[in-house]
């Protein structure tokens, strides 16, 4: 099948040797996006809660490059440094989310790139 990588101009550029997501068929792999600014290319790190939702606007800017919506999202994987954050996490889902709800996997690890509190990346069925 045909691997087309997915760039959009409204989320960060990659940090590393990586694309933003590819699409095989009808699934779309996101990479992690962390809290940083597209425009200015730096962290959010005024909150957690800032952290999160511009993590999740990074999100949303490549799946609506990918012609998707959050609506699309079959699973997401969170990598959170403190899981003491995992309720504000589970409040902000529900509001940007609707039911049936994606898969998900929620991950403590010790350390993210560029210092972040937040990592997600997630699988879309289009």
């Amino acid at each position: 099948m045909k691997k087309t990588v997915i760039q959009s101009e409204h989320a960060p550029s990659p940090i590393g040797c990586y694309s933003q997501a590819v699409r095989i068929g009808n699934l779309v792999f996101l990479s992690g996006q962390i809290a940083l600014d597209p425009k200015t290319n730096e962290m959010v790190t005024s909150s957690f809660a800032a952290e999160m939702q511009q993590v999740f606007s990074n999100l949303e800017a490549v799946i609506l490059d990918a012609g998707a919506s959050f609506a699309q999202v079959a699973k997401f994987t969170i990598y959170l440094t403190d899981l003491s954050c995992f309720p504000l996490v589970n409040e902000y889902m529900q509001k940007i989310l609707s039911a049936p709800f994606p898969a998900r996997v929620t991950v403590g690890v010790a350390s993210l790139p560029k210092s972040a509190s937040i990592e997600v990346d997630a699988i879309l069925v289009i």
